[in-house]
Formats: structure tokens, C-alpha cells, sequence
């Protein structure tokens, strides 16, 4: 373990300080906004405006790194998003918010597609499992200090700011310092979203529409949680125990997937999503243990839809490129990210702060209908019957988003 580790120790902890950084930006920003007076509009904007820059990033980081290498890219990232967090804490006005937020979402495009890059090529097939499985641990673990931190001080002042920028710093540190080769430069893949939908539709909408319900859950479910009056301690419990909930079903979902038709358990999935967003839309629970019960099943439901997706993509794909296959989902996603906050900021300032609620319920119910609806329209494929090896996806980046977790787009 430790022969296997050494070589990654200092990108560990580099990924650390990140996604500290990242976790407390995105949950701080809204419940500022929140406390400043910002519409729920413009909260949601702020969502939009970093899934806009999350795409950006993903398209554009390749080029910047086979221009400068990685260890200046990621440095010139991280070094961006510290001095956006010291903009937030300085400029308090929506509008520059929502523009630094796009920055934002570049920069930790760009940071996550480095290490990422960086990781899989010092992994050999004997080891990535267990190097990705740490990482995925890295980013559960320091996403939720970060959002702990806020909780931790109070966000009406410059500190959790500071702190952010202190995070941001620090995790330039390890990697300039470290003496490990660089990888080699990212490949540019082309991205053939027509071509995608012909070949697994279940897929594209059920990507799309995953990332239009976490989209809106990652940014606004902070500001729903200071409108019903919960505690800034509550609302990281709140979004700790979705992600929580979330990766601790990643495994047992994909393997059960592996004995089913993908598209089976999609379907459940996403049902089960749709009640348990109606369920907290219906019942309005005013005691804080049956709400985060509630959004722990709704994390635990919802959350491995995306690996789902891109495994049943993959395995459709069969010996075509996945790289190409995997960012075309994350495009998607992205996209779904962009629409979601602004739909759910409108849906809550229309009915409640449990519109949010309404809007994740509708979207899951739709991922639902549409994926039983292909069922019955074409049988199983041969890779989607059991004993079937499933495609990992990069449920990462949705942790990205989620702040993901969440996710990879976030707020």
C-alpha cells in the first residue's frame, strides 16, 4: 500500500486542500447571499454562472496544459480560485458574484482534470482501484470539513473567505514542491452528442436530468435550509449526510446493476428519488431529524443515477472510445447543471422553498418515465444482461458539481 501511495502522497494532499476550499466556497456563497439579501434568482444564477465555467474548463483545460504542463496549470488554477474567494468576501454584489463564479467553475474544471489525469497514470490496473477509491474518500472527507468550516465561523464576516483563500493556497504547495514526473499532456477527445443519442438515449436524458436535480439541489438546497430557519450547523449536516448517503451507495447500486438491465435500476433509482423529493414537498417535516432522514434517502437515491448512466453508456459503447463517450456525458451533465438552479430559483420563489423540492421531483419522476417508456421500446442489449462487467464511472465528478459534493458542477 505504501509503494502505491508515495508516488501520489503529495497530489493527495493537494487534492485535499482543494476541495476544503471548494466545499466551504459553495456552501458559503449562498447562505451570504442568503444573509445579504440576494433574490433566490440570483442565488441560483450563481449556480448556473459556475456550471458555465465548469464546462468551459473541461473544453479548454487540454489546450492550456499542452501549452504549460501540469504542475503550472494546476498552480494557475488554484491560485484563481484564492483570489475569486478574496473577491467574494471584498465585493458583495450579486452581479460580480455570479461573473466570478464562472471563474470559479474553470478553475476547478481545470484542477479536477489535472489530478485526475495526474492519477490514473501513476495507477497501474493492479492499483487503481485502491488509489481511486482513496481519492474518492480524499474528496467526501474534505469537501464536508470545508462545509464544516463555514459552519464552524460565522459567514457574515471576511473569515470564511480568508479561509477559503488560505485552502485554495496551501494546495499549490505539495505539487510544486514534489519531485514525481509530470503525466503526459490531456488528450483532446471529440465530443459526438447526436451520434450518443442514437446509440443510448436512456443515457443522454437521464444525464441531462440528473444534472438539472443535483444542479439545483447543490446550489439552493443551502438557501432552502435558511429560509425553513435552519442553523448554518444544520444545513452542512444536511448536505453532509446527502453526500454521505450518496457515495456509501455508489457500490451496492453498480453492483446490483451488474446483474440487471441498467436501465431496471435507473428506473428505480430515480422513482425512488421522485417520491422521497414529494415526500419532503408534501409533508413540509418541521423536525430536523426526519428532514435530513429525508434528504439522506433522496442522496442515496440520486446521487449513483450518473454512474449509472455513463456505465450504461459505456456499455453500449463496446470497443469505441470512453474518453470521448465520458466527456459527452459530463457535457450533458453540465448543461443539465446550468438549467437546474434557474428553474428551481424560480420554482421557490413561486410556491416556497420547498419548490425545490417540486423541481427535483419532477425531474427524477420524468428520468423515471422516460426510462421505462425505452425499456418496452428495445430490449436489454447483450452487455446489459447480468454478469456483465460495469463501466466505473467518474461519479467524481459529479461530487464536483454538487458543491458539489457535490459533485462536479455545484454552488
Amino acid at each position: 500500500m505504501a509503494a502505491q501511495l508515495l508516488p501520489i502522497f503529495a497530489l493527495l494532499v493537494s487534492t485535499t486542500f482543494l476541495l476544503i476550499g471548494n466545499g466551504l466556497h459553495g456552501l458559503l456563497l449562498p447562505l451570504r447571499g442568503t444573509a445579504d439579501a440576494f433574490t433566490t434568482t440570483q442565488l441560483g444564477l450563481l449556480g448556473a454562472g459556475y456550471a458555465v465555467g465548469f464546462v468551459a474548463g473541461c473544453i479548454l483545460t487540454p489546450q492550456i496544459v499542452r501549452r504549460v504542463g501540469h504542475v503550472r496549470a494546476f498552480g494557475a488554477a488554484a491560485s484563481c480560485a484564492s483570489v475569486v474567494v478574496l473577491l467574494n468576501g471584498m465585493l458583495v454584489q450579486p452581479e460580480l458574484w455570479i461573473a466570478l463564479r464562472v471563474v470559479s467553475g474553470f478553475c476547478m474544471a481545470a484542477s479536477f482534470m489535472i489530478i485526475e489525469s495526474w492519477l490514473n497514470e501513476r495507477a497501474s490496473n493492479a492499483s487503481r482501484g485502491t488509489i481511486f477509491g482513496l481519492y474518492l474518500t480524499v474528496n467526501y472527507v474534505a469537501v464536508m470539513g470545508g462545509q464544516f468550516l463555514v459552519a464552524a465561523s460565522d459567514h457574515r464576516t471576511m473569515m470564511p473567505f480568508m479561509l477559503g483563500a488560505i485552502a485554495f493556497s496551501l494546495a499549490v504547495v505539495p505539487t510544486s514542491l514534489s519531485k514525481a514526473a509530470s503525466p503526459k499532456p490531456l488528450e483532446a477527445v471529440k465530443i459526438d452528442l447526436r451520434r450518443l443519442h442514437r446509440v443510448s438515449p436512456v443515457a443522454v436524458v437521464t444525464v441531462l436530468l440528473v444534472g438539472l436535480v443535483n444542479g439545483a439541489f447543490g446550489t439552493l438546497a443551502p438557501v432552502f435550509g435558511a429560509q425553513v430557519g435552519l442553523s448554518t450547523t444544520l444545513i452542512a449536516t444536511m448536505m453532509g449526510v446527502a453526500i454521505v448517503a450518496g457515495a456509501v451507495m455508489q457500490l451496492p447500486v453498480g453492483r446490483f446493476s451488474d446483474r440487471l438491465d441498467r436501465r431496471t435500476v435507473i428506473a428505480a433509482g430515480s422513482m425512488g428519488a421522485a417520491f422521497s423529493g414529494l415526500l419532503i414537498l408534501l409533508v413540509r417535516p418541521d423536525a430536523p431529524w426526519l428532514l435530513l432522514a429525508l434528504v439522506g434517502i433522496y442522496g442515496a437515491l440520486s446521487y449513483p443515477l450518473y454512474g449509472l448512466a455513463i456505465s450504461h453508456a459505456n456499455d453500449l459503447a463496446k470497443g469505441e472510445n470512453f474518453i470521448g463517450t465520458s466527456a459527452a456525458m459530463l457535457l450533458l451533465y453540465g448543461i443539465g447543471t446550468i438549467i437546474g438552479p434557474v428553474v428551481a430559483s424560480w420554482a421557490m420563489s413561486t410556491i416556497s422553498p420547498f419548490g425545490l423540492f417540486a423541481v427535483t421531483a419532477g425531474g427524477h419522476g420524468a428520468m423515471a418515465l422516460y426510462t421505462v417508456y425505452r425499456t418496452y421500446r428495445r430490449p436489454a442489449a447483450l452487455s446489459d444482461q447480468p454478469g456483465s462487467p460495469i463501466f466505473l464511472g467518474t461519479y467524481n465528478r459529479l461530487s464536483r458539481l454538487l458543491n458539489r459534493p457535490t459533485s462536479r458542477f455545484g454552488a
